[in-house]
């Protein structure tokens, strides 16, 4: 289950409506581009030696690709899944590594490798029988031309790029046309900020707090409780606080809390004066975080936010409190530990130390790729043979098949045997005792 907010009151909801709602969402994008004038124009007048697009239920736009005969590079912004690895026949062995929507980390006991393979099961089959058909209809609807079945065209990709970096998560295994390009939107310069801004920054050595509960999540939507709480702890702490708030007026503000409807994020990180980041554990903003090395106290909502923050939380510069529970002490004791304790800004900083340290940026090893893929044609050679393969083909339950149809014929032919020796064995005693008599 995860947490989702609605007019300032929690709502759970399921891992299957999740996935209902993914599929209503990707077709509604899907639909909406294949629909929209300008596309329309596109396909009608325009060649392309190159496609890219995020393939976060989006699959039916992997037609594009036939349809303009151009190689198709796709795009995740959170690292990969089930149908992202499919794309490429990733290998994803569930024995160590977690599922997003667990809070599990590369070392799992008996247990949770248990609830890691069924989680995997059940995003599979939700992905085929949930995700998948409304793709497929969209597919089928605008390129009924296409010689690809819809299955084809989700492997008729050259390359992912991948929005991960092992030392954000841990190493796993990727084939040669999956990509790590974690950090790629953040800039090793960082945009100027606008000039209050940078005077309130400069002139504030003695920290900034910055807030913000990302896009999905507005802080204007938080319950009344929660508000009042969080208002009160910035009025006692007396830290100068920079809130993402998505309404003009806040009542009740204090006088050292800045609220503003949106800020720039990477820029307000890499400030020196920001000691802290209060967020809700997307893995954009973890990486910015990471990048910028600040500290955060997590607050996560959804999705694989939940495991964001455990991460965060297990490599020692994060502390994750639960917004549903969430009271002044818990906040406020939360805060002054994560600003008073060094071990949580020493933990981030040699993070950042590791993450940064790479041979190209994120954005120069993207622009290489893409580049490669160009110029070869595709890069058809990068392509592993398992993109070519059935599902059955590729896990070779054809092939377990087989086999344990070899096994059970040689045990039923053993059987047989022993039963036919046996009757021969007691036939001859029986004989035998007749003789006697």
């Amino acid at each position: 289950m995860v947490t989702e907010l609605a007019a300032g009151e929690g709502a759970e909801k399921s891992f299957f409506e999740e996935f209902i709602e993914l599929n209503t969402l990707g077709v509604t994008v899907s639909t909406n581009v294949m629909e929209n004038v300008e596309v329309k124009k596109l396909m009608k007048n325009e060649k392309f030696d190159l496609i890219i697009i995020e393939v976060l239920g989006t699959e039916s736009l992997l037609g594009l690709g036939e349809y303009f005969q151009a190689p198709m590079i796709g795009v995740s912004t959170f690292g990969t899944i089930g149908f992202i690895d499919y794309l490429t026949a990733n290998p994803s062995p569930a024995s160590y590594i977690p599922h997003m929507s667990l809070e599990y980390d590369s070392h799992m006991s008996l247990w949770q490798r248990t609830v890691n393979v069924l989680a995997n099961v059940v995003d599979d089959l939700c992905t085929n029988f949930l995700l998948m058909p409304g793709q497929e209809k969209v597919y089928r609807k605008y390129f009924h031309n296409a010689k690809l079945s819809f299955d084809e065209a989700r492997r008729n990709v050259s390359l992912v790029l991948l929005n991960d970096h092992f030392s954000l998560r841990a190493p796993r295994p990727y084939v040669p046309n999956m990509i790590e390009v974690g950090g790629l939107h953040i800039k090793q310069k960082p945009d100027p900020l606008e000039e209050d801004l940078q005077k309130f920054l400069d002139n504030s050595p003695e920290g900034v707090i910055y807030f913000s509960m990302g896009s999905n999540v507005k802080s204007k939507d938080l319950p009344p409780q929660t508000l009042k709480d969080i208002l009160s702890t910035f009025a006692e702490l007396k830290i100068k606080v920079l809130w993402k708030f998505e309404l003009e007026e806040l009542p009740n503000k204090p006088a050292n809390v800045v609220i503003r409807k949106w800020f720039n994020q990477p820029s307000i990180l890499a400030h020196p004066n920001v000691k802290l980041f209060i967020s809700h554990g997307g893995y954009l903003s973890t990486t910015e975080t990471i990048f910028h090395g600040k500290p955060i106290l997590g607050v996560p909502v959804m999705g694989d936010q939940f495991m964001n923050v455990k991460n965060s939380v297990k490599a020692g510069f994060a502390l994750r409190l639960d917004l549903r529970s969430l009271t002044k002490e818990k906040f406020k004791q939360n805060i002054q530990e994560l600003w008073t304790n060094p071990t949580y800004s020493n933990a981030v900083k040699k993070l950042s130390k590791r993450f940064r340290d790479q041979p190209l940026t994120p954005m120069e090893t993207a622009i290489f790729w893409v580049e490669y893929v160009l110029r070869h044609d595709g890069a058809s050679h990068i392509r592993n043979a398992g993109q070519d393969l059935s599902f059955w083909q590729y896990h070779n339950i054809d092939v377990y098949v087989i086999l344990s149809s070899f096994v059970v014929v040689v045990f039923v032919l053993m059987a047989v045997f022993i039963s036919f020796v046996k009757k021969i064995i007691c036939g001859s005693s029986k004989k035998s005792k007749i003789k006697k008599t």
